[in-house]
């Protein structure tokens, strides 16, 4: 389909009340980002270099923080930029990959939480099972689902919003999301409410799936003292992070949607970067660094991989 569209850029306004701090909410910014990058890039390195962590569950935790990286590259380089700016503007074109890059990662990230839940639930309710279940086939299958059906999805729902003529150039956020955009259409907008529509319902369907699937978990944790141990350990961490980012994600979507402009611009920035901030920096410290065995595995490898005076001068002679 032909785009009508004479909109070339697309104008931000969501920073035009840190003007007077821009340098503080800069380095603030930097520094989360830094860290983002390091736990993530420090948990997928581990698990890629010990063999003893080449389990299903070690596996969904690095597509975890591999998802993170690529999300959090969709909006941390681009608002950097534009705290060191004075006009806020993004290209349309580039807008539209913003918006792919960042609802992509969100919609991997549902099915990636679902299936460790999966995981932990064969690990705890069916023990017996669970080689027979969690084989390399099945891993495979759920993490291609995991990652190739949202990215084939947004392609879809990234069209749609491109073939929309604009009658507006001006979004009151951070940065581009399909729905701001959307709304800045001159001509009626069905076929993209429908398909949003689906992405909440599919999204919501896999949120009610974790849950029933923590729900069999601590039925059966709550038997015995060593049950509930491992579910404090390992599950209850992930419940948490899961509920943290649902909440924060449909917050989002139901705010872009039905929202009111009378909310503080500052508190609706905090909320619609949320599920960019605490999710990706949290993630690899709740669900990795927090578990014995990649801890010990961690420490294992920088010991390997440790520099002695000694070793030095050796490597250098």
């Amino acid at each position: 389909m032909e785009n009508f569209s004479t909109v070339e850029f697309i104008f931000l306004s969501g920073l035009q009340e840190v003007k007077n701090n821009r340098l503080v909410y800069f380095a603030f910014t930097l520094l989360t980002y830094l860290l983002i990058i390091s736990v993530n890039l420090t948990l997928i390195v581990t698990i890629a270099m010990e063999k003893t962590l080449h389990e299903p569950m070690y596996i969904f935790l690095c597509n975890l923080s591999a998802n993170s990286l690529y999300g959090t590259t969709g909006f941390y380089p681009k608002i950097l930029l534009d705290l060191l700016s004075d006009v806020h503007v993004i290209s349309y074109n580039f807008c539209l990959i913003q918006i792919y890059v960042i609802y992509t990662s969100v919609l991997c990230e549902t099915p990636i939480l679902t299936a460790m839940a999966y995981d932990r639930y064969v690990a705890i309710c069916r023990p017996l099972e669970y080689h027979t279940v969690m084989t390399p086939l099945m891993v495979k299958t759920m993490l291609f689902f995991a990652w190739c059906v949202p990215l084939s999805w947004l392609v879809i729902t990234t069209l749609c919003t491109f073939r929309l003529p604009l009658c507006g150039s001006h979004i009151d956020k951070l940065y581009c999301d399909n729905w701001s955009v959307v709304k800045l259409s001159c001509v009626p907008t069905t076929l993209n409410n429908i398909l949003g529509y689906i992405i909440i319902i599919f999204e919501i369907t896999q949120a009610l799936f974790t849950l029933y699937s923590y729900c069999c978990i601590v039925r059966v944790c709550l038997k015995s003292k060593e049950g509930r141990s491992k579910f404090m350990q390992t599950c209850l961490p992930h419940l948490i992070a899961m509920v943290n980012f649902m909440i924060a994600t449909l917050f989002d979507v139901m705010y872009n949607r039905y929202g009111s402009n009378r909310l503080p611009l500052t508190l609706r920035n905090i909320m619609a970067v949320e599920f960019l901030v605490i999710p990706p920096l949290l993630n690899p410290i709740i669900y990795g660094l927090n578990l014995q065995k990649v801890r010990r595995s961690l420490f294992r490898f920088c010991d390997r991989h440790k520099v002695t005076p000694r070793s030095f001068k050796r490597n250098v002679s």
